[in-house]
């Protein structure tokens, strides 16, 4: 038999992927990559479905800290918010589950790997890209896309085939992962109408305001109310803090891949409360240029990203220039929490650069005299009245 690792979620459109592969004489291993999204239970469920739709065997490989150190700190690190909106929950995640997916189809001596993508989105540009660079000699299979199946035309096979489950779409689709969480519906799919409140996964249950503090260690948050935790720990319990504020909705509106307009919601309490405090706390500890450069450079990761341009080495040029620019992003950021939204209360560290030592902005100047302000600003007015006076 050929045997053939199948990316898979438990959906309609992976569990087609399975019933017809193993009919036509594939070794089928499903195979899942949990980066925020499984719990234990979900996880027993999806291997007895696998198993029941006649895969060989179903693994799934545990890519919480994977993710977390290969993208996610580097997604904090560059401020990344894709259209100053998105911070890349769902693309981001893909990159990882990809690469995971190679290294078991090239573990278990895989000649196929397959994934249940559609022609008309960004996934299916994310995994290629990934599986033709880092394994051009597997072949890669994409029955959805290349069939151009219709949701009834899956359903109709699989209950000709024995299967004859429940596949009643849900209103909203949800995925759910470590940087936070996706929401589609009919609304997205045009241009007009909001999402409503019960399409988002975390209800809003807190109704007074609740003040936080982070810990930020050279750029990583590590500790929240004082309360040290690993990376990922604190990514978990600050979301468990905010997402009963629901904070962090909103509609993500940018360009997809294959050149066509796209809408997405999303739910990112976490995500997003960690890049504005982590950004704050820049904001006093680095200098200037830092936060330039870091500006346009974060942006143009983040692009590269959500394009499935992971593996170009310049993005391990920028990685490497950001960690560098981690150095003195040390510190306490404090929040308050409200129903919908957050507040930046301010920061303290040991390398805030507003040391009241040389002067207070507005107020009073300690280390130059009135003269040698005069004599800056005038020197600076040079190029602007060499400027005015050839060009009267």
């Amino acid at each position: 038999m050929k045997k053939l690792v199948l990316a898979f979620s438990g959906g309609l459109d992976t569990s087609y992927c399975t019933k017809s592969l193993s009919e036509q004489g594939f070794e089928v291993h499903a195979v899942g990559v949990n980066t925020g999204g499984f719990d234990t239970a979900e996880i027993e469920t999806l291997e007895k479905r696998a198993i029941a739709l006649g895969a060989t065997s179903y693994t799934c490989i545990d890519a919480l800290e994977t993710f977390y150190q290969d993208i996610v700190k580097y997604l904090i690190f560059g401020n990344v918010l894709k259209n100053n909106t998105y911070p890349l929950s769902v693309s981001a995640e893909r990159i990882t589950q990809a690469v995971a997916l190679i290294k078991e189809a090239q573990k278990i001596g895989a000649d196929y790997i397959a994934h249940g993508s559609t022609g008309a989105g960004n996934d299916q540009v994310r995994f290629d890209l990934v599986f033709q660079t880092l394994a051009p000699e597997i072949n890669i299979i994409t029955p959805i896309r290349d069939e151009k199946l219709s949701r009834e035309a899956e359903i109709e096979y699989l209950k000709s085939h024995g299967v004859d489950w429940s596949w009643e779409k849900a209103q909203y689709s949800i995925n759910k992962g470590l940087w936070g969480t996706s929401v589609g519906g009919s609304e997205t799919l045009k241009s007009r109408k909001p999402l409503p409140d019960e399409a988002y996964p975390s209800a809003c249950t807190k109704t007074t305001s609740e003040q936080i503090s982070l810990q930020f260690e050279k750029g990583e948050l590590v500790g929240i109310n004082e309360t040290a935790y690993s990376p990922v720990q604190a990514i978990q319990k600050l979301q468990e803090l905010a997402g009963p504020f629901a904070i962090g909705r909103d509609i993500h509106v940018g360009d997809t891949i294959i050149g066509i307009k796209g809408r997405v919601g999303f739910e990112a309490a976490a995500a997003l409360i960690t890049i504005k405090a982590h950004h704050l706390l820049e904001k006093h500890t680095l200098s200037k240029w830092q936060l330039h450069h870091k500006d346009y450079i974060g942006s143009y990761y983040g692009m590269m990203l959500h394009e499935g341009q992971y593996l170009d080495p310049v993005m391990r040029d920028f990685e490497q220039l950001l960690q560098s620019s981690q150095r003195t992003v040390t510190g306490s950021v404090y929040v308050t929490l409200n129903p919908y939204r957050f507040t930046l209360d301010g920061i303290s560290s040991a390398f805030d650069l507003m040391d009241n030592s040389f002067g207070t902005y507005g107020e009073v100047n300690k280390g130059w005299s009135a003269d040698e302000a005069k004599g800056f600003i005038k020197l600076s007015a040079n190029a602007g009245k060499i400027y005015q006076h050839v060009n009267k």
